[in-house]
Parts: C-alpha cells; structure tokens; sequence
C-alpha cells in the first residue's frame, strides 16, 4: 500500500511522515513547493506518478485571522480549489482520502457536544472555506472520511503550547481567554486515528476527532505551564479581540470515532506525555 502525504511541512504532515516511517509503510510526501494543490494540472501529473492507495490530504491554509482580510483569496485557493483538486484525483486514480477539517464549521452556539451530523453553520472565512472543501470531498465521489479537528498541537510548527512557552519566558504574568470550551488535539492522537480509518476499514463520511476532556484556551494554558512560576490570569474574548470569530463551545463528540475502536487519550494526558517528549529530547 502506497500513501502520498500532502502538506509535509505542516505540523499534521511531519507528524504523519514520522508515523508512516516508524510504521514502516511506503509513501511520498509533499509539501506546497513541490506540489501546489491549487494547480489541477500538477496534482493529476502527481497522481499518475505516484498512483496512491491512499491519500493524506493535510495541505491547509490555517492563518484564521489573515483569511479574513490579507489571505482572504488564498484561503480559498488551498482549502476549496485544492481540497476540490486533490479529492478529483483520489476518484479519477481510484485512491482512498482522508482530507482534514475543523471545529469552526460550527457557530459554537449548541450547549451539548457536537454530532457529525449536526447543521454547520461557520462564522469566519477559514470556517467557510474548510467546509467548502468538506463538501467537494463529498461531490467528488472519493472514497473518503473527513475528519474535523480542534485545538492541534504537537512536536512540528507552530502551536499554542510553543506560544504559551515562548512567552512564559519573557512574561511574569500571561492573560488567557476562559470563555471559548472545547478539546485539545495532539498531532500523534490525530495522526493515529487517520491511519487507524484505513487500517480497520472504517466506514466512508465524516468523523470528529481530538483528545478527550474539554477545557478553556485559560485551563489548557495553566496546564502547559503548571511547572513554572508564570502567573496565567483569565479574561473574557472580549477583552481579546480577534479579527475571525471563534467558536465559544467547540466540544466535539468522539462517541463516533471511538465506536471504530480507536482508543482516545484525555488531553491532560496527551499533553503530559508530549512534554514529556520534549524534555527528554533536550
């Protein structure tokens, strides 16, 4: 079974790669350089080169705020036109995709865990455009599971762990958001699962998957940085303005993704284990 790996750079597909190698399974991977998946041309001559059986789609645009305005375009042009590409080429080279997507497909208004099946209804250009792109998945007649995420951290790019650690290191004090609920995601948790989909041939749709608990931006924060003496103090959103809204309850339901028999750790444990890691690798 060959895989090909898009967005290689991103914090998901290193973390990918890195699975597929300790996995020992064969795969390419590529990042916007060497694939530009808004380009239809160029993602087919790929496909016909590599001939996948299975397509990792974690190419994204992800500058939330900037796609408001400044990156409004390209926003689109990778999360829709390239989702839209990457999807017709998995149909027409008959290969199996699992395309990433996100809690702000939702407004963040229902009190009670997200269902995959509960209406969308995206308040901010990314939300828009992920779920344009969930949606040419769809059209495309792939053979495909989308799987929405929230909150992802992990070893590679740039995450709210590394910030809150960044600036602990130059600040006495960090004020942090406490109304916004929902669930952390560690790119190994995330990685596994997109692989355990293909592995227990899972049923074809949609699937939610972070770690499990929920927590606020204020408690996630508290928790990275119980070892130090930094002073972390809640404030409201508002008090924190944002150019793009965000989701003030983003709690999605893994009872879905559990039922596939996929075993999911609670966040405080993820992240204890990832600190961990980091440590250790120092």
């Amino acid at each position: 079974m060959k895989f090909l790996v898009t967005g290689a750079n991103g914090q998901l597909g290193q973390e990918l790669q890195k699975l597929l190698r300790e996995r020992g399974l064969d795969f390419m991977a590529f990042d916007s350089k060497q694939l530009d998946i808004t380009n239809r041309v160029a993602v087919f001559a790929t496909f016909e080169q590599v001939q996948p059986d299975v397509v990792l789609h974690a190419a994204a645009y992800t500058k939330v705020d900037v796609a408001e305005d400044a990156g409004r375009e390209l926003n689109w042009q990778v999360n829709v036109n390239g989702t839209k590409n990457v999807a017709d080429a998995s149909k027409t080279y008959g290969a199996k995709l699992v395309a990433v997507s996100t809690d702000y497909v939702f407004d963040g208004t229902k009190n009670s865990d997200y269902v995959e099946t509960d209406a969308v209804n995206p308040q901010n250009a990314y939300g828009r455009a992920k779920l344009a792109g969930e949606l040419a998945v769809t059209e495309s007649g792939a053979d495909a599971y989308i799987v929405r995420t929230s909150w992802v951290f992990g070893e590679f790019g740039n995450n709210f762990v590394y910030t809150m650690q960044r600036l602990a290191a130059t600040h006495s004090k960090l004020t942090v958001v406490n109304d916004q609920l929902g669930r952390p995601t560690w790119t190994r948790t995330l990685a596994e699962f997109i692989l355990h989909l293909v592995d227990v041939k899972a049923t074809y749709g949609v699937y939610h998957l972070s770690n499990a608990g929920t927590t606020t931006w204020f408690d996630f924060a508290r928790e990275i940085l119980k070892d130090t003496d930094v002073e972390v103090a809640p404030v409201t959103s508002a008090e924190f303005p944002q150019k793009a809204y965000r989701p003030r309850h983003s709690v999605m339901s893994l009872e879905k993704s559990e039922a596939t028999g996929f075993e999911i750790l609670n966040w405080r444990e993820a992240l204890e284990v990832f600190l961990t890691g980091l440590k250790n690798a120092k």
